[in-house]
């Protein structure tokens, strides 16, 4: 990162917004000796990144959440939502506002694909931020932490699905069934309305690594639609299985269903209270 946190928090008060450093100054944050937690987080950018996106989430996505009291407000817990945009900005959406809307403030770990640390500039800024490549052992230590992830279980083919299967959930991963059973925590399953609408996909063109396509879409930047992100109630896996039965395919299989079957509820839920696309 080109510059250290002493100028993240001069550039957040800049901005004007002194209320960003008053949340993240509440923040509970584990400095490993060298000023940042062990895998770069450090509140001043987590201001700065709330201060800098801020105004997206405010005015232009106006986002609107439902169900927040069901994030726990301490402990590890894992965040699964549905994937869609064609540009991750619902990971986003969901961060600032479990940042704000949490008290105290909790900043959730995004488990980002591993394609992401290979891009220039923006991986340092998103670690520092909480982003984490998406490894077991990362997943393990930060939940042994107390943390909270965040995950989408449908990866890169949520965000790459076409306009056509829009509020469809693709292929429905596991690990984190396996992770939340191990290592007792919570599942809280999220939905996103509206990101399925911001940049519809038409096709998209093959690329070599670590980039996984490019995608062609019917707007060249993502049209202003309104977020709503609904939080469902916690699915205590940690508390219905040993940590052994994470060990268990048949076990793990069978809650990645139920989890998926919980956000798909909530989708149909969000979608009948909507009243627009823009409202």
């Amino acid at each position: 990162m080109p510059f250290p946190p002493s100028v993240a928090r001069m550039l957040t008060k800049a901005l004007g917004k002194s209320e960003c450093l008053d949340r993240t100054d509440r923040l509970h944050f584990a400095d490993a000796g060298h000023g940042y937690d062990r895998f770069g987080l450090h509140p001043d950018f987590v201001a700065f990144g709330d201060a800098v996106v801020g105004p997206i989430y405010d005015s232009y996505f106006r986002v609107k959440s439902y169900g927040i009291e069901n994030i726990p407000a301490d402990g590890p817990a894992i965040l699964a939502a549905n994937h869609s945009g064609t540009l991750p900005a619902d990971g986003a959406m969901i961060w600032i506002d479990v940042l704000r809307n949490t008290n105290p403030p909790r900043v959730s770990r995004p488990l980002a694909d591993f394609f992401v640390s290979a891009l220039p500039f923006v991986t340092t800024l998103f670690s520092r931020c909480g982003v984490v490549s998406g490894s077991r052992g990362n997943a393990r230590a930060l939940l042994e932490a107390g943390e909270m992830l965040m995950i989408f279980p449908e990866g890169v083919p949520g965000i790459g699905k076409p306009y056509s299967k829009r509020y469809q959930l693709q292929r429905w991963t596991k690990g984190h069934c396996e992770m939340a059973i191990r290592y007792s925590a919570p599942v809280i399953p999220i939905a996103v309305v509206g990101a399925e609408e911001q940049m519809p996909q038409i096709a998209t063109i093959p690329f070599p690594d670590p980039i996984p396509y490019i995608p062609i879409v019917a707007s060249p930047i993502p049209l202003p639609v309104r977020y709503h992100i609904h939080y469902g109630k916690p699915i205590p896996l940690g508390e219905e299985f040993s940590p052994s039965d994470a060990d268990d395919p048949e076990i793990v299989a069978a809650a990645a269903l139920r989890v998926k079957a919980a956000v798909a509820q909530l989708i149909e839920q969000g979608l009948e209270m909507r009243e627009g696309i823009f409202t």
